[in-house]
């Protein structure tokens, strides 16, 4: 397989989060939790963003959990055939941070032999299969399962390290002596993880072992570790003998392409004083206690993507690609990375290293990689796709891989600002509480950043939208009433002449709902005037709109959650000035995105709900709510959501809520009760009546996807903001907010 020529463009390869690891007893398969185990059309998906070539996974465990005579080849035959009929190269890998079927492990002499048989099978089954990655990254794999015993075997133990590593580059070497047997071209494609250990001096020592014990995968493959390198001698003291490691001179192979995979947590950074960090940070070698952080959390300016590629490249001189690139966090942070490290790439390519191409990773995002597949959480980061709705759905980061493969040019507005990993924002654990001069002058301003346009200023939506683009990098500019009067024509067109957004979110309107039965015609100009208003002008310049609509558009007399299909029939004026809202901003603006929501609390203001009940019942006092059920949100989670879907240029309506719908009664109580306060104080009162509140039952789900986390995730976080606050004596402060729109 030719892994594309020499001074060819610079390729966008493909892959799909696919790791089976075992937990325990537990196996955990990407494929299933992500859909593409069923699924027959993904790779319909992938070729239509221009992929050529992609990694692609047969995996031992997937295959031939009970053996090679009871394999099942069923979905490797499909995806492969699939593969090769849509003109996509796979590089197909076998086991990827696995260690193998139950009844062995990675610390089983039995485990290379095995694998190389399995190999075997593949390479018999699929002849026309050029390329592969038998075990991806097994020093990352190797520190995982047997130096941190987080993954099976599930030992912490530097011998059983070394081992588990060995085993895995002996079966590398013999998985691909077999694949070769039977396609004798075969390329070698190996992948490990790499970044750079920094330290304070005392552990410089430790900082200069990893860096170089991160070479070790690529060391023993090609066979240029010697008796006179201090590895040989490190895994010699781990008692390993001289003959085992010899072999690996002895049997090199050396892989015909580097997959390095960098992610921007990839480099770290050692201190003794763990005071400074937090507890789960903190390990050791025997000799010094220290803590084991985030270079970028520390540093002024880790070692960057082209730095690690060329010190690749300079040490092996053989082909590389970045063949994982992928970044959980927010959409404009994926697009900045993703950007960062494909023009790294070239960048590489112009200093003499030879690139081949940049691997877009997590094509369907990845789960629970936030506790490094610890926890069966369900914690989701999407990717180019977002798999949470009834198919997957193309984000922006799925369009800018696309631009990129067809070779586009590509930008974005949001993604036009410094990743987070730049911002002095990013410091962490007491250091770089102000940037330094030169990391000021390094980073370009925020303020530079196209701008988003926030009206309502002064209000709690509002006013969250301000916090979270600051914490995300976006240039938001929140206007008032007095300088954006969504109702009136002329200003409108006046504020947006001015600023210039590139996208408007309306974060305005009228949102006394019991009042509203008597100020119809107030409610119906703030609400529906205003918002088909800025929907006209916004259609008219080209610039994107967010707008926000309510659960009380809906009578409240279902017993299962509306969704976005669900017929408005309001019982309120409020609800119906929603639906006017909705209508009025279809019609002038069908690009719109409306996202209906329900009761807000959150951590900023103290107007909502439950931030005055728990209030109250700190003080001893009691509190009443209606009898009616509701989906409560959680306001950071909403505004990060909408903020991801403007981003992606989504349209039409979408529900937004937290995940579960119960009781004001079961809500409150549940706040009071993890807050460590006394629930039973807490108690329906029937003189609320519904049009003061909301109707009996307006919880809310979503058909297109809920992309918020459940909604007892989002109470343990209000509740821990919360505490943090009380704990620094500062009451909730007001931000000069008043309620929003469902508080």
């Amino acid at each position: 397989m030719t892994l594309s020529a020499v001074g060819s463009p610079l390729e966008m390869w493909g892959g799909v989060e696919c790791t089976v690891n075992r937990v325990g007893d537990t196996f955990r398969d990407q494929l299933v939790l992500n859909g593409h185990d069923v699924r027959t059309d993904d790779l319909e998906r992938f070729a239509r963003l221009g992929f050529r070539t992609m990694r692609v996974p047969v995996l031992w465990e997937r295959v031939a959990p009970s053996g090679l005579e009871h394999a099942d080849w069923r979905w490797s035959d499909a995806r492969l055939a699939q593969a090769r009929e849509l003109g996509i190269r796979p590089i197909v890998g076998l086991v990827h941070h696995g260690s193998g079927p139950a009844g062995t492990s990675l610390l089983d002499p039995a485990f290379p032999g095995r694998l190389a048989e399995f190999a075997r099978a593949v390479a018999e089954r699929y002849p026309w299969v050029t390329a592969y990655t038998p075990v991806n990254e097994p020093l990352t794999t190797a520190r995982f399962s047997a130096l941190y015993g987080l993954w099976y075997p599930h030992v912490s133990d530097s011998r059983q390290f070394v081992r588990a590593l060995l085993v895995q580059c002996r079966a590398s070497i013999l998985a691909m002596r077999s694949i070769r047997e039977i396609t004798p071209g075969a390329a070698l494609v190996q992948t490990e993880d790499l970044g750079r250990t920094y330290s304070t001096p005392l552990l410089a020592y430790q900082a200069t072992f990893d860096n170089e014990r991160r070479w070790l995968t690529f060391d023993l493959l090609t066979g240029r570790l010697t008796r006179t390198d201090r590895m040989w001698r490190y895994m010699r003291d781990q008692g390993i003998d001289e003959e085992t490691l010899e072999w690996f001179r002895v049997n090199a192979c050396p892989p015909d392409l580097l997959g390095i995979n960098h992610y921007v947590t990839s480099n770290r950074y050692l201190d003794t004083d763990r005071r400074r960090y937090p507890a789960h940070t903190w390990g050791g070698n025997g000799r010094h206690r220290y803590a084991d952080v985030e270079a970028v959390r520390v540093l002024e300016r880790p070692a960057s993507p082209r730095e690690v590629l060329l010190e690749a490249w300079q040490r092996y001189h053989l082909p590389l690609a970045v063949t994982e690139v992928h970044l959980g966090c927010t959409r404009e942070e994926q697009l900045r990375w993703l950007g960062e490290v494909w023009a790294a790439a070239a960048a590489a390519r112009q200093q003499g290293a030879d690139v081949r191409a940049v691997t877009a990773w997590s094509l369907l995002g990845a789960f629970d990689w936030d506790s490094l597949l610890t926890r069966a959480a369900g914690h989701y980061e999407p990717g180019a796709f977002d798999v949470r709705g009834p198919a997957p759905r193309i984000t922006a980061l799925g369009r800018m891989i696309g631009d990129l493969a067809h070779g586009r040019a590509t930008s974005h507005p949001a993604g036009q600002g410094p990743g987070w990993w730049e911002r002095s924002g990013r410091f962490a654990h007491g250091h770089g509480e102000t940037a330094p001069p030169a990391l000021r002058t390094r980073v370009r301003r925020v303020a530079e950043a196209p701008l988003i346009v926030v009206t309502g200023a002064g209000g709690t939506l509002a006013t969250a939208f301000g916090r979270v683009a600051q914490l995300r990098g976006l240039e938001a500019q929140l206007l008032s009433r007095s300088s954006l009067d969504v109702a009136d024509p002329a200003s409108v067109a006046s504020a947006l002449a001015e600023h210039r957004p590139w996208a408007v979110v309306n974060a305005s309107g009228y949102v006394r709902v019991g009042d509203a039965e008597r100020h119809r015609d107030i409610c119906f100009r703030e609400n529906a005037l205003g918002a088909a208003t800025l929907a006209r002008e916004c259609a008219r310049l080209g610039v994107a709109l967010v707008t926000f609509s309510s659960d009380l558009v809906f009578s409240g007399t279902a017993r299962k959650p509306y969704v976005e299909s669900d017929p408005a029939c309001p019982s309120t004026v409020y609800g119906a000035s929603k639906v006017a809202a909705e209508q009025g901003v279809a019609e002038a603006m069908p690009a719109a995105l409306t996202i209906r929501t329900s009761a807000f609390f959150g951590p900023w203001d103290v107007h909502n709900l439950l931030t005055r009940a728990l209030e109250s019942l700190r003080a001893g006092g009691a509190w009443e709510v209606p009898d009616a059920v509701v989906s409560p949100t959680y306001v950071p989670d909403l505004v990060n959501a909408a903020l991801d879907l403007l981003i992606d240029g989504e349209r039409g309506i979408w529900h937004l809520t937290n995940a579960g719908q119960l009781s004001w009664l079961e809500f409150v109580r549940r706040g009071a009760e993890l807050a460590g306060l006394q629930p039973g104080r807490v108690r329906v009162s029937s003189s609320i009546l519904p049009h003061e509140s909301r109707g009996s039952y307006t919880a809310l789900s979503s058909e297109r996807g809920m992309l918020l986390p459940p909604l007892e995730n989002a109470l343990e976080r209000y509740i821990k903001a919360r505490a943090e606050k009380l704990a620094r004596a500062q009451p909730f402060d007001a931000l000069t907010a008043t309620p929003a729109a469902g508080a």
